[in-house]
């Protein structure tokens, strides 16, 4: 169009490519915009000046108001509810309204300035604004309930206005409502997506409404009266034709670019052709198009049910005989041109007619005259002729219209481009300040209005107008001319829309536009979010969201079904993405890692682990749930990225390792190593959770097994050292109440430090972590024997110093002054020895570290560990290793060694070695001192896997020079002898090279398999410190033994008996002793006292020494006691106190049955018996000894005292006074009563298995507690060793019992063997030959 050369060349470049002609499009929208002004009421001019006008007008006015009353609301409304569907407004009218309510009772509003109108408008804001009107409006949304409350308030409030006489305030109540009706249209036209109906429904409202005078709004003014009565108002029309009072054409106008006295030309032009009459001609085709199944504008065939059709039918017909209706309403005139038989409209059945006077439309009333068009009036026989040319028979089927473009659809389309086009200019534009809000919908309310009235005149459905709109977004979005939001306020559009009316109903091609413009938008976010995955892993939720609110929407829709295929295939281009990109990453961050200086190749690989999981975490916080419900973004990450750490891994194994043990400061830390160990096992966790059908070959446990078997190596080579420096920095000073000091805390703390090493590595494999536990029990245990034997050294140094080292302070007291007076002259005197806080104190670790070690087997779970390695290890293999096997030697004792000098009164001082082939000596023992039959009690274990050799040397110990030899002896410990795992009894011959035979020693020897289990080594560690404990305790009482065995000795009984008495007082000795005894070890009033048995009391004798000076004779004994158990009640622990005091105790009833009786032995003793006085000291002795101890309840208690040993001393004087004879019938007697008593055979050796925990050391204390009590026949036969010609007797039942001992043995073990049945175990080698006895 030529005189259309107004649009820049910048409008036409935003343009699509395909598209309607501008210049038809032009022309069908001026179309639609002049229609829309010559439907609208027009206010017009009328002579009011004479008399006639305002009595005709009067009557006009009065008349329209009783027909059209405010009765007649509810007739308005009364089909539309039994018919039509209520039609609901925007939620947004009523804050709209609000608005324009409030302007108009304040006087803001000008068009709304009568008084009245304001009055009613201001009580009706009143009841507005209350809640339960917003509720209930907010609820329904029903136009018709609000008009209706309006007419209620208006009823009420003019009903009572003075100044409306009669029936005037009718009359006011019909203008008010119009003028309600009215506005709410008004407000209507400032918002979007209105639905056509609700403003046709509007429209016929106000038409009803309106009365039919000049002063109206209708836009027509009336012509004549009713012809009936032949009364008429001549008026001349003051219609205005300029485009300055056309709104739409106006819009029209600045939307082509026409200046408006071009576009005054083409309204001029098009004048004849858009008139109301041509627009029902077309609402009237559109109707007999759809009975007659035309295309246009909808057939059976565009819909995919009858479902749909006949929805889809049903409105629209209703929708087309309402717009009638309502121009009916406008101008009756038109229903004239309609015959009464035929001018029907088809309903949508198309059977049923309806009336165009019904609503559809309403009925005609005679009082409203003809009507003249909106370009001049014609009279009455051209109104005849016109309307007998367009009867419904001239309608012709098919696409003749005058406002419907030829292709609707296509011109809607052009024409929503052609607005947001141009809205979007006028945004871009210096008149728009930045800041300055726009429309997410871009399109303006001038141009929203038009495309709805282009829409509702063009026949568009909702359906494609929504999905054009979307369209058309989606379009300038693809060219970046509007931002993403507006996607959101398009897709709004759809979802309200799809709220009201199912997809099943909507036309195909508007359901399958749809599905491909979804389509569309899946793939341009799905994009989208293809690029986005460029900033992983440090993506923000907030840069994916919009795209993923989309996605998800369009995929909720169900729409891009059809799209499977293709989707599918970008999915994986978006999962293959996400993997590269991850990759990429990975590879960039390891090379950055790698390139930054150092020697320590896994401090990269630890600070890779950290971002890997730190990554991997946030991914996982900022995205929980699957993008577009099928990407699992964290998975995909993690899948991707740890692979190529563990690959990074491996192939870094070599130069770890070797970086690992490169010198003492290797360029790797263990500690990184097990770092590193730490971060992988939680890389594999991390994968295998958010991967779980993954597949990652990879074993963590065999990659760093070899770094922990080298730890171990390290902390086992470690341990010796910990325990050196520990006692080297230990002053042995008691730190707390159980008497310990720091250095057994401090290997502890060394001990306990590897084993939370290892628990703290979560070793996935139980058995392999069971197995690094045995490796570390195995060094505790030598830790704990390399301890007891560097605490023994100390302690030993401390209980024998040599006289250049350290000489034994000797105090100035009253006690070893009678010492010294109480000694014989030429015998040789003890000197007693006082105890060194020092020796407590390494006596009291020894105790701690028994409780330690329980705390560390419990820590360890040690019996879990055990059954881990018995029930999930691997199959044994054949191995052609040899066994081990651990010994237990004990050295008991010697019998009848011969002094090195020719004295007979010299006594020995020995002790024991025992050596290997090879001269290394294994064993050593304490030294007893002065005695030919010394007992030394101590056991040693030697571990051997073969048959090994011992020479068993007992020497003499020397002050100065080389110790001298007693006798010497050999034993082979060989595995296939000591097989029945029991305890055996060896007694060895000594010989001297110059002295011949030198006596015997016994040695009880057992053995057990030595066995690489944890349960073993915590047993042996357990025996370690039993043993060392023992060791230390036995020196103590060696210590006070020689004294206590000197001050009960043979020789003070004959001192006591020759001396008299002294004159001593009892009472007060008594006295004194007890409350030494009481600062000695402390009082404990709570402990029950315990009186002396009534037959244990003395006999009495006139001639016998009185008790005070038996008990003066041993008066030092209870000194010395005194002060050294002071020093013990302060210095040991409580458990180390009462096992020192036991012990004491023990030796005390030793010596004092030496002093009655020999020991067993079937050789001959020149012993001789006390006499009664004798034996009546003895026992008067133990018992001020035993009330010593007891001290009146506050000391031992009588349970402990007076325990087995206690009474077999005691029985010896109820067989000491017995003829020989009757001793040796008693003695037979008891033996074979012990004998029918089937007295249990030797059980297996005392294991240590027994001894693993304190738990089963106590069991096994509480077992042997509970063995039966031995004979008396034992008794009887060391008190026959005194008596004459029974040496014969004795070895004959000596014999007989180990006979009878021996059977049971061999049988026993018989037994044990059939049951066992072990395994062959590996050959052992065959016995070597004697080695030769070299000194």
């Amino acid at each position: 169009m030529s005189k259309r050369s107004y649009d820049s060349s910048a409008h036409e470049k935003r343009i699509s490519k395909y598209r309607v002609n501008d210049d038809d499009l032009f022309e069908y929208v001026l179309r639609v915009a002049i229609l829309s002004h010559v439907i609208q009421p027009k206010a017009s001019n009328h002579n009011a000046n004479t008399c006639e006008v305002k009595e005709k007008e009067h009557h006009s006015k009065f008349s329209g108001a009783i027909s059209n009353s405010i009765v007649s609301i509810g007739d308005i409304f009364k089909d539309l509810r039994d018919g039509s569907k209520s039609v609901k407004f925007p939620e947004k009218l009523l804050k709209v309204l609000e608005q324009r309510l409030q302007n108009i009772a304040m006087g803001k509003d000008a068009a709304y300035s009568d008084q009245l109108t304001r009055r009613t408008m201001a009580v009706f804001y009143g009841q507005f604004m209350g809640d339960p009107f917003r509720r209930q409006m907010k609820e329904n949304r029903s136009i018709e309930e609000l008009i209706l409350m309006f007419a209620a308030q208006a009823t009420s409030v003019l009903r009572k206005e003075p100044t409306l006489a009669d029936d005037g305030w009718k009359v006011e109540v019909n203008n008010q409502i119009a003028q309600f009706v009215r506005m709410l249209r008004d407000c209507l036209k400032t918002l979007s997506h209105v639905s056509p109906e609700l403003n046709s429904r509007l429209d016929m409202y106000h038409a009803k409404l309106a009365p039919p005078q000049s002063s109206n709004d209708s836009g027509y003014d009336s012509a004549s009266a009713s012809r009936d009565r032949g009364d008429s108002i001549s008026t001349q029309p003051s219609i205005s034709q300029g485009i300055s009072d056309m709104s739409f054409v106006m819009i029209v106008a600045r939307l082509f670019k026409i200046p408006e006295s071009s576009m005054q030309s083409e309204v001029d032009r098009l004048r004849k052709t858009c008139t109301e009459k041509a627009a029902v001609t077309d609402l009237k085709t559109c109707l007999k198009n759809i009975n007659a199944g035309a295309p246009f504008p909808g057939r059976r065939e565009d819909f995919s049910s009858d479902v749909a059709w006949n929805h889809w039918r049903t409105q629209e017909t209703s929708i087309l005989s309402q717009l009638m209706v309502a121009m009916m309403s406008l101008n009756p005139e038109l229903a004239k041109s309609m015959p009464s038989d035929n001018g029907s409209i088809y309903s949508a059945s198309g059977t049923r007619p309806i009336s165009i006077d019904s609503p559809g439309g309403a009925k005609r009333h005679t009082s409203i005259g003809s009507r003249q068009s909106f370009f001049g009036a014609t009279d009455e026989g051209e109104e005849n002729d016109g309307d007998e040319g367009d009867s419904d028979e001239e309608i012709r089927v098919g696409h003749n219209f005058t406002f419907i473009p030829p292709n609707p659809k296509k011109f809607y389309k052009r024409l929503v481009e052609y607005c947001l086009v141009a809205d979007l200019e006028f945004m871009f534009s210096p008149e728009v300040d930045d800041a300055d809000e726009v429309p997410l919908s871009i399109l303006s309310p001038p141009h929203v209005e038009l495309i709805n009235e282009c829409a509702m005149r063009w026949r568009i459905n909702h359906t494609y107008r929504a999905t054009c709109f979307l369209d058309q977004i989606k379009q300038l979005y693809e060219r970046s001319d509007v931002p993403m939001e507006c996607i959101p306020e398009a897709l709004q559009g759809i979802t309200k829309l799809l709220q009201d009316i199912e997809i099943d109903k909507w036309p195909i091609h508007d359901s399958e536009l749809l599905a491909s413009i979804y389509g569309g938008l899946y793939n341009i976010f799905l994009s989208s979010l293809y690029h986005a995955m460029d900033a992983l892993p440090n993506l923000k939720v907030s840069v994916v969201q919009p795209y993923l609110t989309i996605l998800d929407q369009v995929r909720e829709s169900g729409l891009i079904e059809r799209f499977e295929a293709d989707i599918s295939t970008r999915l994986s281009d978006l999962t293959t993405r996400i993997q590269d990109v991850s990759v990429q990453y990975y590879q960039e961050k390891m090379r950055s890692l790698q390139a930054s200086p150092g020697v320590n190749r896994a401090l990269p690989l630890l600070l890779m682990t950290d971002e890997l999981e730190k990554a991997a975490k946030q991914l996982d916080k900022r995205f929980p749930d699957p993008l577009i419900g099928v990407v699992d973004l964290v998975s995909l990450v993690v899948e991707a990225q740890v692979p190529l750490f563990i690959s990074e891994l491996q192939n870094s194994s070599k130069r770890l390792y070797e970086s690992s043990m490169n010198g003492p400061t290797p360029d790797v830390p263990i500690q990184d190593i097990f770092s590193l160990y730490r971060r992988t096992q939680a890389l594999l966790s991390m994968y295998k959770a958010f991967v779980p059908q993954g597949q990652l070959e990879f074993d963590l446990g065999q990659f760093f097994m070899p770094y922990v078997h080298q730890w171990l190596i390290d902390t086992d080579n470690k341990t010796g050292q910990w325990v050196q420096a520990a006692i080297a920095a230990d002053k042995f000073e008691a730190e707390n109440t159980e008497g310990h000091s720091a250095s057994i805390v401090d290997i502890f703390d060394s001990l306990r430090s590897p084993i939370s090493f290892l628990q703290d590595l979560e070793w996935s494999d139980e058995y392999q972590e069971a197995r690094f536990f045995t490796s570390i029990s195995k060094t505790i245990s030598k830790a704990i024997e390399q301890y007891c034997r560097s605490v023994e050294e100390l302690f030993m140094t401390e209980m024998f110093p040599r006289p250049t080292d350290y000489l034994q302070p000797q105090k100035s007291s009253a006690w070893l002054e009678k010492a010294k007076l109480l000694a014989t002259t030429g015998e040789k005197k003890v000197e007693p020895f006082n105890f060194r806080p020092e020796s407590c104190v390494k006596l009291n670790n020894v105790e701690a570290a028994r409780k330690l070690l329980d705390n560390l087997y419990n820590q360890m779970q040690v019996d879990k560990v055990a059954d881990t390695i018995a029930n999930h290890g691997p199959p044994v293999p054949d191995k052609n290793e040899r066994p081990r096997f651990l010994f237990a030697v004990k050295i008991v004792m010697a019998e009848d060694l011969i002094p090195l000098d020719s004295s007979p009164s010299s006594l020995l001082d020995t002790f024991v070695t025992l050596s290997d082939e090879a001269g290394n000596r294994l064993v050593k023992t304490r030294t007893i001192y002065e005695s030919l039959n010394p007992r030394w009690e101590e056991t040693h274990d030697i571990s051997v896997d073969k048959p090994l050799w011992l020479m068993c040397s007992i020497r003499d110990r020397a002050l100065v020079g080389q110790h001298d030899v007693v006798g010497r002896s050999f034993i082979c410990l060989n595995p296939k002898e000591f097989g029945d795992f029991l305890t055996h009894d060896v007694w060895l011959n000594l010989e001297n090279a110059n002295h011949g035979h030198q006596g015997k020693v016994l040695l009880r020897i057992s053995m057990e398999g030595e066995k690489d289990d944890v349960q073993f080594y915590f047993g042996r560690a357990f025996r370690f410190l039993k043993r060392s404990e023992g060791d230390m305790m036995r020196i103590f009482i060696d210590k006070m033994s020689p004294y206590i065995r000197q001050s009960l000795s043979r020789p003070i009984l004959k001192t006591l008996i020759k001396a008299g008495s002294l004159g001593l007082d009892y009472n007060r000795a008594l006295g004194n002793v007890t409350a030494l005894y009481r600062s000695a070890l402390g009082s404990n009033a709570s402990e029950v006292q315990i009186p002396l048995p009534q037959n244990e009391k003395s006999r009495v004798r006139p001639e016998e020494l009185s008790d005070v000076e038996i008990e003066r004779a041993i008066v030092p004994l209870f000194d010395y006691f005194d002060a050294n158990l002071h020093i013990l009640n302060t210095y040991l622990s409580e458990t180390a106190k009462d096992m020192v005091m036991m012990r004491v105790w023990k030796e005390i009833l030793v010596i004092i049955e030496g002093l009655l009786i020999p020991p067993l032995s079937k050789l001959s003793s020149d012993m001789k018996p006390l006499s009664d006085k004798e034996v009546d000291i003895v026992f008067k002795w133990l018992k001020f000894l035993r009330d010593y101890f007891y001290a009146e309840g506050e000391g031992v208690s009588l349970e402990k005292l007076q325990n087995q040993k206690y009474r077999d001393v005691v029985s010896i004087r109820l067989y000491y006074d017995w003829h020989t004879d009757t001793l040796m019938e008693e003695c037979v007697r008891a033996m074979q009563q012990s004998l029918r008593e089937a007295v249990p055979v030797k059980k297996r050796v005392k294991s240590v298995y027994n001894q693993r925990n304190l738990g089963t050391i106590k069991e096994r204390k509480k077992v042997k507690k509970e063995e039966k009590e031995v004979s008396n026949g034992e008794t009887i036969m060391r008190i026959l060793r005194m008596r004459p010609n029974t040496q014969e007797f004795i070895a004959q039942q000596l014999e007989m019992m180990a006979t009878v001992q021996a059977e049971r043995e061999h049988a026993q073990a018989d037994k044990v063997q059939r049951r066992s049945q072990r395994p062959r175990q590996a050959e052992i080698p065959e016995v070597p030959a004697l080695p030769s006895a070299t000194s």
